[in-house]
This record gives C-alpha cells, structure tokens and sequence, in this order.
C-alpha cells in the first residue's frame, strides 16, 4: 500500500488550480467580449476600413507576438508573479479602454490588456501542467483548464450583450476591469509558485526576431484588404516577416538556451498539434467574428441577440467537460481531434447557406452549435497533446507555444474573414451600383462616396431617407455573399485540419513508443 504522503504530494494544490482556471477565464473574457459589442462600435465611434478589424486584434497581437516570451519569464523568475502582473495589467487596459473617446484610445486599453492576457494564457497552463504528476491527473486538470477558458468565451458575450443592451459598451470594458481586478487578489492569496528555470535563458535574440516577425505579418494581413495587397506599407511588411522568422530559426538553432527548442516539432504529434493550433483555432474565431459583423453591423441586431451566437459558439464547452476529460485518458487524439474538426466544418458550411435577410436566431442554432462541439473536442485534445507529450520541466515552453499557436491562428481568424468578406463585399456592391438602372444620379454618387470612404458596412449603415440610403439594399446582399464566403473558407480549413489529423496523428500505441524512446516520461503517453 502506498504511503499517505505520496498521494497528497501528487496532487495539483487546488488553490493553484483555482487561481490558473480564473485567470484563463478571465482572459478569454478581455479576448471575447469585444466581438459582442462590433455593432455598438460601428454605431458610436464609426470605425471605416479595418479600424473595426483593429479592435479585435489590437487585443490579439500583443497576444501571440509575446506569449513566448512570458513562458520563459515565468519559468526562470517564478510563475504567480506573472499571473499576478497579467491580470494588473489587463485591469489598466479595460480602464483606457472603458474612458476611450474614440478608436484609437480603444486600440490602446485593447492593446494594454492584450499585454496582460499574454502572461496569462501561458502561465496559467503551465503552472496547473507543472503541479500535476501522472498522465491522468494532467488531462483531467487541463480539460478543466480548456473549459475555464472555454467558460470566458461563454460568459463575455452574456456580458456584452446585457452592458450593451441595458448600458453601454463602455460598462462592459468596466465590468472586466472589476473582474481583473479579482483574478489578481486570487493569485496573489492562492497560487503555488512554480519555475522551471534549468536551462532557460531570456533569448533577446529569438524574442526580438519573432516579436518582429509575426507583428509584421500580422500587420500585412489586416492592412492588406484597406491599403491594398500590392501597397508599399503592406509588401514591406510581409518581407519583414519572412526575414525575421527566418532569422528567429536561424537564432534558435544557435542560442544555448532557445526560447523554442524546435526539436519539439521532431515529436509529430506536437507538430501536427502546433500545425492544427493555427488552422483550427483561425477556423473557430474567423466563423465567430464573422457571426458578430452578421448579427451586429449588417443585420442591426442588439448586443443581447448577438451574445446568442456566442453562447452557442463558446457556452456548450463546460457542460462537455465531464465527457472531454473522461475522452482525453480513453480515446486518441486523433478521434479526438478530427471529429471537433469535422463538426467545425459542417457548421462552417451550414452558416454559408443561411440568407443575410433571416434574422431568426434559430436558424443559427444547428449550424453555430455544431461549431460549438466542434471547438469543446478541439481545444482540450490540442492543449493535451501538445503540452503531455514533453516532460514536465518544458511545461512552461510548450504551454507558451501552444498557446502562441492557438493564438496567433485566432489573430489570423478576424483578419483573413474580415479581409477575404469585406473585399469580396466591395467588388460585388461596386458592381452592383454600376448596373442598378432604380438608382438616380445623385443616390449612385452619394453611395460611391460613403463607399470610397466607409467600405460595404458603412453604406449597410447609412440611413434608409438619405441619399446614398436607396442603395443599402446592394450593400446588404453583397455583405451577405462576402460572409458567406467568410463560413466557407473557415469550413475548409476546419476540414483540411481534420484531414491532416486523420492522415499524419500518431495513433496511442505508436505515440507511447516514441515518446519512451525519445527518454520522455512514460506517464504523458496518454494523449498519443
């Protein structure tokens, strides 16, 4: 019979537990709510071109440019610093974001919190993957882990949508600021610190290459649809980031202690995990910002009836968690995987089929809650394979990484959806105008100008009596394709994934052999 001692030594201390689940949540929350709130933005500070786009990932990119590098601050100076520091520092960005007088004070608190929501993404997983010792404690606390930050996706859009609806979107940026507020005293009073300081180093040279390389791309990708893919700013941007990356691999291959051992990709199902991190989590966040610009800025529909799409897209994963944890110690990942996948894909393909005039929130309850599954199986297998399948001292550097993938595919979701819909948007309404014979001179003037200026949302959004207002309908069917368009390409991206997990994932056998012959721990073989 085992000692008393060696159970309770091997037990994740719940305090921790408490305070990494409130801090995921509390930073899916600062990373979701704003999408809730896209029509009141378009209504109050009339955003034009991608400055609309901007809100979302101005929160977004400090996100996945930096999550790295707050892996290896927390495992070389302790992690509840920085749990505590993350949540402070979100805390300031929802107050400027909460005063803001305009867009661009709103891109600032976005950008101040999304600072604080890299600290805590990484850190959070890391300090509940290090305090765990056997495989099926690990899947059971990151399954708990997955469901708390799936349960901020849940709670922002209630939150949005009854602020926005019964206030404004400002007491929704105030609301976050409060609860920020609390996740810090939390970690302060109740987390374990943990570090994992042996052979890490800070890595200047590997966090300014990538710093610079996926700001530029990112970059590139959100200008791109408003200055023009063939712009200055935007080519420049994008060999910007091809040099920079490649100097990061250049430079991770040489440092001593790099800040992403690119050995991890040697293990496939880490590679294919990182791969479908990117795909699929664009996949998920491109079809629920595409949900937000349906219901919000071209339907007109209210903060509380676009939270709805949200609850669907988010809400189901924490009822799930009793099913995805208990899966993640008995079927592989690659069922896993692939079904979440699949279920994305179809809801994907569904939502292009629905007509831009049916404001019904039933009808988005199949294709949106079909997603919603798809992303409670996606994102707890992701996280689980990718984090169990490297030895608990690199928890902190494949937390980090994990995390910087799902993130920076969430970045790309709102970009790529907003740039791929809006252009198509535009040339199908230019052409539209070009041939409407029920439009006189002045409407069609009136309307290429609020056009020229605003782009296919701000003509949806002019009023019905005004000049360019006989040419709304226009804008609304061309919105309707480009989003459709929008559902369709993050179905096939959901469905290529499921594909790549299908053909290229380990099965459990094969896995646990790799991983022991690699010298990894026996324990992790689980998610294989």
């Amino acid at each position: 019979m085992p000692e008393p001692s060696q159970p309770a030594a091997s037990r994740l201390p719940l305090g921790t537990l408490i305070a990494g689940c409130l801090a995921v949540c509390l930073a899916q929350i600062g990373l979701a709510m704003p999408a809730t709130l896209n029509g009141l933005f378009q209504e109050h500070l009339h955003p034009v071109g991608s400055q609309l786009t901007w809100i979302s990932d101005a929160f977004l990119l400090p996100v996945a440019v930096l999550e790295l590098s707050f892996g290896v601050l927390g495992d070389l100076f302790g992690r509840k610093r920085l749990l505590v520091g993350g949540a402070a520092l979100l805390c300031a960005g929802e107050v400027v974001a909460a005063s803001s007088s305009g867009v661009h004070q709103l891109w600032v608190g976005q950008a101040l919190a999304g600072l604080g929501a890299a600290a805590l993404f990484p850190t959070s997983l890391a300090m509940i993957a290090a305090g765990t010792h056997g495989a099926a404690e690990r899947a059971r606390a990151i399954a708990v882990w997955a469901s708390s930050l799936s349960a901020g996706g849940f709670l922002a859009p209630l939150l949005g949508g009854i602020t926005g609806t019964y206030g404004s979107w400002r007491a929704a940026f105030v609301v976050v600021a409060v609860l920020a507020a609390l996740s810090a005293l939390v970690s302060f009073v109740f987390a374990a610190d943990s570090s994992a300081p042996e052979g890490r180093s800070l890595d200047i040279g590997g966090q300014l290459t990538i710093g610079v390389g996926l700001f530029a791309l990112l970059y590139a990708v959100i200008q791109g649809p408003s200055d023009g893919w063939g712009s200055t700013s935007v080519v420049v941007a994008f060999v910007v980031a091809a040099v920079f990356i490649g100097l990061f691999v250049a430079a991770e291959h040489r440092a001593r202690s790099p800040l992403l051992r690119l050995d991890l990709f040697r293990n496939r199902s880490f590679a294919i995990a990182s791969v479908v991190s990117v795909i699929g989590m664009f996949s998920f966040l491109g079809t629920a910002y595409g949900a937000s610009i349906r219901l919000g800025p071209i339907q007109h529909q209210s903060p509380m009836r676009t939270s709805f799409a949200f609850l669907l897209l988010s809400g189901l994963t924490p009822f799930l968690t009793p099913v995805t944890s208990r899966l993640l110690s008995r079927v592989s990942s690659r069922t896993m995987l692939t079904a979440g996948l699949a279920l994305i894909a179809a809801g994907d393909f569904l939502a292009a089929t629905l007509a831009v005039d049916d404001r019904a929130l039933t009808s988005l309850i199949l294709p949106l809650g079909l997603v919603g599954v798809g992303f409670a199986f996606t994102v707890s297998s992701i996280t689980a394979t990718a984090v169990n399948t490297v030895p608990v001292h690199l928890a902190g550097m494949a937390s980090a990484s994990t995390n910087l993938l799902r993130d920076f595919g969430f970045t790309l979701g709102p970009a790529v959806i907003g740039a791929v819909a809006l252009s198509q948007a535009a040339s199908q309404v230019t052409a539209s105008l070009g041939t409407a014979s029920s439009l006189g001179a002045e409407s069609k003037a009136a309307a290429h100008e609020v056009l020229k200026e605003g782009g296919p949302l701000a003509l949806n959004s002019v009023p019905p009596n005004s000049p360019p207002g006989a040419a709304r309908s226009f804008a609304l069917d061309a919105l309707g394709h480009g989003y459709s368009i929008g559902f369709v390409v993050c179905g096939s991206a959901a469905l290529f994934s499921a594909l790549l997990v299908l053909l290229a994932l380990r099965g459990r056998t094969e896995e646990k052999g790799t991983v022991e012959e690699t010298g990894k721990e026996a324990a992790v073989a689980v998610t294989g």
